[in-house]
């Protein structure tokens, strides 16, 4: 069975880019605009892991974080951010890992892959 990501960016061409990519490394891959249609995909379907932007209009990204750790402290997240300095943020320690976006996916594919491995292994 293919694993499911969820990716929660309000750029649609970075949803785009990212639903591609990934769907080409053999993962079933949702999208959404914001963390409240995020939070409406999950009641229905929990992903096996979110990959989750910062600014986004509405609910930003790490308001979002620690709300949804509150009901869901299993699901692995993937902050994906054009701001670095957000690392420093203790809300940010709560997701999985920080990637910084670039035109490079490599990085963020092999976080997702290495996640995903280790908690089939656990």
């Amino acid at each position: 069975m293919r694993k499911r990501i969820l990716v929660v960016d309000d750029e649609a061409n970075i949803r785009e880019l990212y639903k591609q990519e990934l769907e080409d490394e053999g993962y079933e891959v949702a999208t959404v605009a914001s963390a409240r249609e995020a939070s409406h995909l999950i009641q229905r379907q929990v992903p096996d892991l979110m990959i989750l932007d910062i600014e986004m209009a509405g609910q930003d990204g790490l308001s979002y974080l620690r709300e949804l750790m509150e009901t869901h402290r299993d699901l692995p997240v993937v902050i994906s951010s054009a701001y670095p300095t957000y690392k420093d943020d203790f809300s940010s320690w709560l997701a999985e890992a920080y990637v910084v976006k670039s035109a490079d996916l490599d990085p963020l594919k092999e976080k997702v892959r290495d996640i995903l491995a280790e908690k089939s292994r656990g």
